[in-house]
């Protein structure tokens, strides 16, 4: 293994094709000669269900995908606090696998724990709380149950909302608890974190029972892109152009 790459919260829709633009390059250009691509969470702005993928974009994407997984780059995806619905049918189509939140993999001989990150925001109650009710059976259900385009609608009103509560909270409610941190990398006996989620990129030391760990936060894909590369040399966060 020589090369690990780890994205997260592209968010990628059709009102916003330059960074569409940009993960195709990136697919294109950089994943090539990868030994992984790990994409952890908001792959997609939303996802109302598998049988959105005759939608032209979401079938553009989950082909470029499946070229790169056929090229030799194994893909794992990750559900996020967007695209939750994603199952079997879009993994089929991108050629993908899916993976639990969390998931622990070894990084060139690193215990490393990997998740999306929202689960860490645990001081936004009101958040958690609709996690918790969106992830369970009977929500999904009732939502699936629905026409597709009565799901996109109310998909976007959530979004709206969502937004408009964004706003309203201060910003340290939306970042990770550092004491949930500290639980979950001693729980899961690992040494280093990645997540994305909070789109705020950057390394970070974190102490837990006096062992020194790491958390690395992945770019988001507004404006400012970027990537994580792992090497057995080390790790790196790499900025791509504004999309």
């Amino acid at each position: 293994m020589q090369r690990v790459l780890l994205i997260s919260d592209l968010h990628l829709t059709s009102v916003r094709p330059a960074a569409n633009e940009a993960f195709f390059a990136f697919l294109e250009n950089i994943v090539p000669g990868a030994d992984a691509l790990y994409i952890l969470g908001d792959l997609f702005e939303f996802w109302v269900g598998d049988d959105d993928l005759a939608d032209p974009l979401n079938a553009i994407i989950a082909g470029f995908l499946l070229n790169t997984s056929r090229n030799g780059t194994p893909v794992h995806v990750m559900h996020g606090n967007r695209d939750f619905l994603l199952a079997e049918a879009f993994c089929n189509a991108a050629g993908a696998r899916l993976l639990a939140d969390p998931t622990v993999v070894d990084l060139f001989g690193t215990r490393t724990l990997l998740m999306h990150g929202d689960t860490l925001c645990t001081e936004d109650t009101a958040y958690q709380e609709w996690r918790r009710l969106c992830r369970g059976d009977d929500w999904q259900k009732g939502f699936l149950a629905a026409p597709l385009e009565a799901r996109r609608a109310q998909m976007l009103d959530l979004r709206s909302k969502s937004e408009q509560d964004k706003r309203a909270k201060p910003p340290v409610v939306m970042d990770v608890n550092e004491a949930a941190v500290r639980d979950v990398l001693r729980a899961n006996a690992c040494t280093r974190l990645i997540h994305g989620h909070t789109h705020r990129p950057g390394h970070h030391s974190v102490e837990v029972d006096g062992r020194p760990c790491e958390r690395w936060v992945l770019h988001d894909w507004y404006g400012r892109s970027g990537y994580l590369e792992a090497q057995a040399s080390g790790m790196r966060l790499v900025s791509l152009p504004a999309a």
